[in-house]
């Protein structure tokens, strides 16, 4: 039987290939990064063929590594940087870059589709808010702005698709995306599970362009690239593959990843859920013979999470590196009365506010930079604390704990205060790479590798759990001074404005 599971992990700024173990190690991985291509400013692009170069490259690097050949290989998983958007035709040759999801071009777009009240309808069929960050008015883009772009695409010969589609196309020659990935273009109507042609004509999108949409995990295709025919049989979105990699499968786990921003998803099982403030989104779908089961979750967005510690760093100059700011922070017992808010670039969920800016709250003279080390670490904790708020109230749910991962994830004292301020207890993996983890665990149940959940489970181990110890009167009264400040924050506008 193969020894192994090879996850490609094609993220924003690196390719990574990870082979995993049946006990879930890593035990080879490879990374290079590619080029960040910035044409003007808000836009964002990526070369489509440097990204297949470079997540090849490293998926034979990670054998090589491994000593490994195909034969040992039981599957490949593909987990990606999710929303970034690129058109090819039949013979596999993009027409252009891909659109990062960090893209801002289509505003207008949006703009448009509000004005003719039509965020309601993508509101209630995709869970999807109407922004840029998605990948439909992306290719509406493509479409109208590459030469000669539309007319091919209505006469069959180009192919849309996110970056897991990209590859599994170059992989196998198939055109086909997740659920997961599906969810997240504004196309897809996420609880009847199908491309909805309103949302189609509203986008001016042709039908023709589209991918088939499959369980998450199940056999895609085959490909024979690495030596000899390896099934390709999980896909998932990064955050998605995340909450799969941590095992989160019932209702009412949730996973935080902490890394530049933070994305909070909690599990909410097959149920339908309509948020007002947050995301709604598929988790994943399974294959199965009675047909596919597909999994629900609700997803918060942190703008600000690690970038504030970066913050500390390079701008204010008050630590040199990122893990000094725990010893910093520890240095005092709390942060004296001081609040920032992060709203570097605006606030996510469940504020939505682009407008917000960031803001320091309840300075005196006895305040000094190791006050506001503690405060940039609770303000990350506290964002968190307003997303799974916000989730349980959408949800009816209540968090039983709350599982993390991400660079940030490293620093004990910031989950120690977020298990404080949230009154849960944060757990911390053994297995940190639970992206690359989760797009194994997919491919790996699809083909027999693990059995089933309650075999991905067992291999989930815990590294450290932090348990709440602040009195509640003490936690209340915080939570009540960040509301305060974040209500400033959002009200602040410049002089003129």
């Amino acid at each position: 039987m193969a020894d192994f599971v090879l996850a490609l992990d094609q993220g924003t700024s690196s390719s990574r290939a990870i082979l995993f173990d049946h006990m879930g190690n890593a035990v080879a991985s490879a990374q290079q990064p590619f080029e960040q291509i910035y044409p003007r400013p808000g836009w964002v692009e990526h070369d489509p063929e440097e990204i297949w170069r470079t997540q090849l490259a490293t998926a034979q690097e990670a054998l090589k590594q491994a000593k490994a050949s195909a034969d040992d290989v039981a599957a490949i998983g593909i987990t990606n940087q999710r929303e970034t958007t690129l058109l090819w035709d039949r013979n596999g040759r993009p027409i252009a870059n891909a659109i990062v999801w960090q893209d801002r071009r289509t505003a207008p777009i949006c703009e448009q589709l509000r004005d003719k009240g039509l965020e309601p309808l993508f509101r209630e069929r995709t869970g999807l808010l109407l922004d840029p960050y998605f990948s439909g008015t992306k290719v509406r883009w493509l479409l109208d702005n590459v030469v000669g772009a539309r007319a091919r695409a209505e006469a069959g010969e180009l192919m849309f698709g996110t970056i897991d589609s990209w590859l599994l196309y170059r992989l196998t020659g198939v055109h086909a995306t997740d659920y997961t990935n599906a969810s997240r273009t504004l196309l897809y109507n996420i609880f009847d599970l199908r491309w909805d042609d309103e949302l189609l004509s509203a986008l001016d999108v042709p039908r023709g362009v589209l991918p088939a949409v499959q369980a998450s995990s199940g056999v895609f295709a085959e490909t024979s690239l690495f030596g000899k025919s390896v099934p390709v049989s999980g896909v998932g979105g990064d955050q998605q593959a995340a909450l799969f990699g941590q095992a989160a499968f019932e209702p009412g786990m949730a996973k935080n990843t902490y890394g530049t921003g933070a994305f909070c998803l909690m599990n909410i099982g097959a149920r339908k859920v309509a948020s007002q403030n947050l995301l709604t989104t598929i988790a994943w779908g399974i294959s199965r013979e009675k047909g596919d089961e597909v999994v629900y979750a609700l997803e918060g967005s942190i703008f600000i999470a690690g970038a504030a510690v970066q913050w500390l760093r390079d701008e204010l100059g008050i630590i040199s590196t990122a893990a000094e700011s725990q010893e910093l922070a520890m240095s005092v017992p709390d942060s004296n009365g001081v609040y920032i808010v992060p709203a570097f670039v605006g606030l996510g969920a469940p504020h939505w506010d682009p407008n917000a800016r960031g803001a320091i709250f309840g300075l005196t003279r006895g305040a000094n930079r190791a006050h506001l080390a503690r405060a940039t670490l609770e303000a990350i904790a506290f964002q968190t604390c307003d997303i799974i708020e916000a989730i349980e109230a959408d949800s009816g749910v209540t968090l039983s704990e709350l599982r993390v991962d991400g660079g940030a994830a490293a620093n004990d004292l910031l989950l120690q205060i977020q298990a404080d301020l949230l009154g849960r207890d944060v757990v911390r993996p053994a297995v940190l790479e639970t992206t690359a983890l989760g797009a194994a665990y997919l491919a790996g149940l699809a083909t027999g590798f693990w059995k089933d959940a309650a075999d991905v489970s067992r291999n989930w181990r815990v590294d450290r759990r932090f348990s709440p110890a602040m009195p509640d009167d003490r936690r209340e009264a915080m939570y009540t001074g960040w509301k305060r400040a974040v209500q400033s924050a959002k009200g602040w506008r410049p002089a003129g404005a």
